[in-house]
């Protein structure tokens, strides 16, 4: 599966991906916020990593190519150090119902609650 276009809805806070055999994903930008690839969530090792919490209204402000592996996504909280790789890209798509759970689950563990 390949990525084929990559389109920016920031009303919706949503990025839609399209993928060469017409399927489609939309992935959210908290989605992309809390999962990001960066040191700063995923931390240098595992068990390391760092629980996001307050991203509910995040938005993407700008995508930026990085060769023709990745982009960079820039958000509206100031973050920027992940490199969304394309077969990252596809796999937060493909998981992304039992991800986001996870996510859920892990917020209401650490007695968080998120914004509606």
């Amino acid at each position: 599966m390949l990525i084929t276009d990559i389109e920016l809805d920031q009303q919706r806070r949503m990025l839609c991906l399209s993928f060469d055999d017409g399927s489609h994903a939309e992935l959210s930008c908290e989605y992309l916020r809390v999962y990001s690839p960066s040191a700063e969530v995923r931390g240098h090792g595992s068990g390391q990593e760092v629980l996001q919490t307050g991203k509910e209204l995040v938005n993407i402000t700008a995508i930026e190519p990085v060769g023709n592996y990745a982009v960079r996504l820039v958000f509206s909280d100031g973050h920027d150090t992940g490199l969304y790789a394309w077969d990252f890209l596809i796999e937060l798509a493909q998981k992304k119902e039992h991800n986001w759970q996870d996510y859920l689950t892990r917020l209401e563990d650490a007695g968080h609650q998120r914004k509606a």
